[in-house]
């Protein structure tokens, strides 16, 4: 891997732990947030992401290691002494504050004339698309507007990072979901590097330029959010992100990149990215959309054919998704696009359930 050139870097946690008496909450973390990047943690709650968000922004120190931000230590420099600006989740609007009150606060804590803030602030209201907006009250406002307001305030003083702890959790879904879109394009438009924690994959996975995946105040793995889906490296990754079918069985034999698994549900060929050798136990994974589910039980000898009975269908709009039930007692889910066309099986039918080796990867059986 070539070397990181650190003039590209805006964040880097080099052996960062942190500890509270006999509990770590983050051991032994580093990594490098690069510049203009939209980066996320992403991990269960407790798992120390909003421990190291709050380490970034000078709330608290670390136990051990370094944190650099635009390549300088940041121990011992006070927050509001940092290049940084945090979004909590609850917002922190002042109430008693119309919208430019709000969002002209951090430049009047700087001393900035009046002039000036009023044209800066009448930039921000443009840039989250709520010009005219200056002077409304905060409750006059709705969850979605409070939420870009919250952007605005933070981004006005210019912050070298953005640091968002999991700001989208109080809005309802079908308002999470237009905010992630929002809050990617403000990003965009504006180049300011963020660092976003959430627990919630699809914000991470649609958001991101890379992710971090976190277990137990451990970094699993960092990658793009196709590779993090599509190639995790780790059991935990594997479970975590998005739904998966797991089958344990021992490795037989390697065969041209692929390795074939003994199962209960009989011999499986999946693609082999840690190059486990043959006698290893390990877990066989396949996403529910990667598999195909037909009605009958007298398939032919393909490698990857799982014969069971359906006992579920749920419909779900643009989706259908199926519980199959294997020989072996053995559950698996089984997703396909709705198409209007497709004519599925019936509840309590004979199924058999196929799958591509190259859609399925063999990963060690152990970890969280």
């Amino acid at each position: 891997m070539p070397e990181l050139d650190q003039r590209d870097v805006d964040v880097e946690l080099v052996g960062v732990t942190k500890r509270y008496g006999d509990l770590t909450a983050v051991a032994g973390v580093s990594l490098a947030v690069h510049r203009g990047e939209f980066f996320s943690i992403l991990g269960p709650s407790g798992c120390g992401k909003t421990t190291i968000l709050r380490m970034i922004a000078g709330f608290i120190e670390p136990s051990e290691g370094e944190i650099l931000i635009a390549g300088k230590p940041t121990r011992g420099v006070a927050p509001n002494r940092r290049p940084t600006s945090l979004i909590f989740q609850h917002l922190a609007l002042f109430p008693l504050m119309n919208v430019y009150d709000n969002i002209a606060f951090g430049l009047r804590m700087r001393g900035v004339s009046e002039g000036e803030i009023s044209g800066r602030v009448a930039a921000q209201l443009e840039l989250i698309n709520l010009s005219g907006y200056g002077p409304k009250r905060v409750d006059q406002l709705s969850g979605g507007e409070r939420q870009r307001v919250a952007i605005a305030r933070s981004l006005i003083i210019a912050p070298t990072v953005l640091l968002l702890d999991e700001p989208l959790g109080a809005l309802d879904l079908k308002l999470r979901e237009h905010m992630k879109e929002e809050l990617k394009a403000i990003q965009h438009r504006v180049g300011t590097t963020f660092i976003y924690i959430t627990h919630d994959q699809g914000e991470a996975l649609a958001m991101s330029d890379r992710v971090a995946v976190m277990s137990r105040g451990r970094i699993e793995q960092i990658g793009t959010p196709s590779e993090i889906y599509e190639q995790p490296q780790t059991r935990f990754v594997a479970y975590f992100v998005g739904e998966n079918n797991a089958i344990a069985g021992r490795t037989a034999r390697e065969d041209a990149g692929r390795v074939v698994v003994d199962t209960p549900e009989g011999r499986l060929v999946s693609r082999n990215p840690q190059g486990m050798e043959a006698g290893r136990s390990g877990l066989i994974f396949i996403r529910p959309e990667k598999l195909q589910c037909t009605a009958g039980d007298d398939r032919g000898s393909g490698p990857n054919a799982l014969r069971g009975t359906l006992e579920e269908i749920f419909y779900e709009g643009p989706m259908v998704r199926m519980r199959v039930r294997l020989h072996t007692a053995r559950q698996v889910a089984v997703v396909i696009p709705n198409l209007g066309r497709t004519v599925l099986p019936a509840v309590g039918d004979a199924v058999v359930v196929t799958f591509s080796a190259d859609d399925a990867y063999l990963l060690p059986d152990g970890g969280a």
